[in-house]
């Protein structure tokens, strides 16, 4: 902006949060902490995708095509479109009171204008409340006769091909309103903390809600190892409780403090220093019986549905690892990647089957996830269901099973795969991997499926190979996984 210390809509909101955040965005653009990394460039696209589909349900507007740091372009452009009488204009630009913001769309009523926000959300969140008001307040203050406020999101209930009720438009004008009183005196004290030193800010929920602040680790401290907070599925009230009462680490909690059953065996094994395994081990682990089969899905979740009978944000699987033991016991590898933006589900459904039938046995961990994954495979392909609903039934959860008999100091207070696979199975691990967790998966496989023409062959056949690397470890991790459980089930 002219000022450096200008506000922007998303500075506005970043000083609602926390004065401190805000500071450090504004004179400090370049942190490393801001840097945009792929998920956050994900998001981001996202939004561009949403936002200019959201554009083609209020069709004949005028859209404001300059870029975004063209700030008077921008707003010259927005005050000929609206004294030409445009019917609405898309991204338009406002400014007043030291704040710059861009409307995703400004539509012409007889009584004034609406001013509606796009959200690539399927509701309308708190948060949105406060964005709103800060751009009516701007718009208003520019001139802009603003009568009525909304927030258009997405629909779950929207299925493809048919994209006509995709949008949802919520009037929020009423709960906005009862806001606009308070924005002038937030601005002013934003910019007043911006024309001096870093503020002084005291940690607390806000760090975290409505999002987590980037510079967090810049306030708060390292924790030490095996800290409070660490309890496995403990409230954080419980856990400021037991900070209060002077129990920094689960080191410090007598045998006696009131704990859930998982978390008080992690207090036992974090002050053992050891693993503990419960009696019931070998017998849990009987429901996994011979032939087996280890399953992993990836998926991508498009706001936008693209296959018939999808809805936004099915988590739709374009991608499986399966070890299946063979006649011998051996495990065997299976695995299958989706090629381009085509529906991949008859042919994923089809090899999917051909690896899992045989099996007797399938383990997945966390395996609501793979019966979910399951169930929309089968929606797509209703012929092949029945066979379908056969795997679901034969899924076994490892996660409740480690969950509820074992649990080892370098858990932390988690189950993940990621952590529980490095500390039972420490030979195999997601180091130097260049894909080495679920959400930068599913985030590379929407890049690879549908945007794969913007990389050249030798990328896509790299970023295919990276993919495959990571879900067969998740995989082979499982079969790991099962002979260390049934070790420490007979020892």
């Amino acid at each position: 902006m002219p000022s450096p210390h200008g506000l922007s809509k998303s500075r506005a909101m970043a000083g609602l949060q926390c004065h401190k955040q805000l500071w450090w965005r504004v004179h400090e653009p370049a942190a490393p902490e801001l840097a945009i990394d792929p998920q956050l460039q994900a998001l981001f696209d996202r939004g561009h995708r949403v936002g200019a589909l959201a554009r083609t349900h209020v069709p004949g507007g005028v859209l404001i095509d300059l870029p975004y740091d063209a700030y008077e372009a921008r707003l010259a452009a927005t005050r000929r479109a609206l004294q030409q009488g445009a019917p609405a204009v898309y991204e338009a630009a406002f400014r007043a009171d030291g704040v710059y913001v861009s409307v995703d769309i400004v539509e012409r009523r007889p009584d004034g204008f609406d001013l509606t926000e796009v959200k690539s959300t399927t509701s309308v969140k708190e948060q949105h409340l406060p964005d709103v008001a800060v751009q009516a307040h701007v718009a208003r203050r520019s001139g802009l006769a603003v009568t009525r406020m909304e927030v258009m999101h997405l629909n779950r209930a929207c299925a493809y091909p048919d994209l006509s009720n995709l949008f949802v438009r919520t009037d929020v004008t009423a709960p906005v309103e009862a806001r606009l009183a308070a924005i002038p005196g937030e601005i002013a004290g934003m910019l007043a903390v911006l024309a001096g030193p870093l503020p002084r800010v005291a940690t607390g929920p806000h760090c975290s809600t409505p999002y987590e602040c980037p510079f967090m680790e810049r306030c708060w401290p390292p924790l030490p190892a095996h800290h409070v907070s660490t309890l496995y599925a403990m409230k954080q009230r419980a856990r400021a409780a037991l900070d209060e009462q002077g129990y920094h680490t689960i080191f410090d909690l007598p045998a006696d403090t009131a704990l859930a059953v998982t978390a008080d065996r992690q207090r036992r094994a974090v002050q053992a220093g050891r693993m503990i395994v419960e009696p019931g081990l070998a017998r849990a682990l009987q429901a996994c019986a011979p032939p087996m089969a280890f399953l992993d899905f990836e998926t991508v979740g498009l706001a936008i549905p693209v296959w018939n009978g999808c809805h936004p944000y099915d988590a739709l699987p374009v991608q499986w690892s399966c070890h299946a033991e063979d006649a011998a016991g051996r495990p065997t590898h299976h695995a299958w990647l989706a090629e381009g933006p085509g529906d991949p589900r008859p042919e994923l459904a089809e090899r999917l089957l051909a690896a899992c039938e045989p099996a007797r046995t399938i383990a997945a961990y966390n395996a609501s996830f793979e019966r979910g994954c399951i169930q929309r495979l089968a929606e797509g392909v209703p012929h092949l269901a029945p066979r379908l609903a056969r795997i679901a039934e034969r899924l076994v959860d490892l996660l409740p099973i480690v969950r509820q008999h074992v649990y080892h100091p370098d858990f932390a207070g988690s189950f993940s795969l990621k952590r529980v696979l490095p500390a039972l199975v420490p030979e195999l691990g997601y180091d130097g991997l260049a894909i080495s967790e679920g959400a930068m998966a599913s985030v590379e496989l929407e890049r690879l499926l549908f945007r794969g023409e913007t990389m050249t062959p030798a990328e896509r056949a790299q970023l295919r190979d990276d993919l495959m690397r990571y879900c067969a470890v998740d995989t082979l991790g499982l079969v790991k996984l099962l002979a260390r459980l049934r070790a420490l089930g007979q020892a």
